[in-house]
């Protein structure tokens, strides 16, 4: 039972990748902080070559991406030269338009998904699929998630469970890993916290709010979750870079 490698969601520090030169300067402090891998998103326009250079500069895997959907449908032979650059075979999309939360749209997804996860799995890659918490919403006795991954064949999607938002739409992060055994390359670490007044949900750094960190991370080490990948939504006023850095000393505490 292999420990998952711990990678940054640059999603966090989206403000700060907009242009080359900032990406190149938020990846050394990321890599200083001391993780070893990242995960694509929220850039500004870039051009892909010149972030595969700033990856090998920094030494940083760049482990899993966040692509827009209509990229998939529209450009996956650009999708998929990127990711070639970027040595990264763990594409994933952070969600779908809202056309597709019914039952006929998830239908629609899945129909969608399989020649596109078939090319991808040409070049090498797979496809994960990363949830917030309206995808918890029920359609009769089951939820649309609890549909997508039933209906899916793992061979053509993979799993990116979000801790914080499986709890925000009342679930339990550590059974859905668990219950997805053997379809999740990748795993969203998120915490939440409670703050007053008004009981108000709020991302936290990892081990800063009430999420079980143990049940989660034992069940990423169970079911050989590969990258865990740490986000904060929204920092609130404190230096993301920072929110970052308490996340990782934390995981590491924990022993991840």
């Amino acid at each position: 039972m292999s420990s998952p490698v711990i990678g940054a969601q640059l999603y966090t520090l989206r403000e700060f990748c907009k242009t080359i030169p900032d990406v190149a300067k938020t990846l050394a402090k990321v890599a200083k902080i001391g993780y070893p891998a990242v995960q694509i998103s929220g850039f500004g326009p870039v051009d892909p070559k010149e972030v595969a250079k700033v990856l090998n500069d920094t030494g940083l895997d760049c482990c899993a991406t966040h692509v827009g959907w209509p990229r998939f449908l529209n450009e996956l032979d650009a999708v998929i030269e990127e990711h070639r650059m970027w040595n990264c075979w763990h594409p994933a999309i952070g969600g779908l338009p809202g056309e597709y939360f019914s039952v006929d749209g998830l239908k629609k997804f899945i129909d969608e998904l399989g020649p596109i996860a078939e090319n991808l799995a040409a070049a090498g890659m797979d496809f994960s699929y990363h949830n917030h918490n309206h995808e918890l919403m029920r359609y009769g006795e089951k939820t649309w998630l609890e549909m997508l991954y039933q209906q899916a064949s793992p061979k053509i999607l993979k799993a990116e469970i979000d801790t914080y938002w499986i709890t925000a739409g009342g679930g339990d992060p550590a059974a859905w890993v668990r219950n997805l055994f053997g379809r999740q390359p990748l795993l969203h670490l998120k915490d939440m916290a409670l703050v007053m007044p008004g009981r108000e949900q709020r991302f936290a750094e990892i081990g800063e709010g009430n999420l079980n960190w143990q049940a989660i991370l034992q069940a990423a080490r169970e079911v050989g979750v590969q990258y865990m990948l740490v986000e904060q939504d929204n920092c609130y006023g404190r230096d993301p870079f920072e929110s970052l850095a308490i996340s990782y000393r934390n995981l590491k505490n924990m022993g991840a």
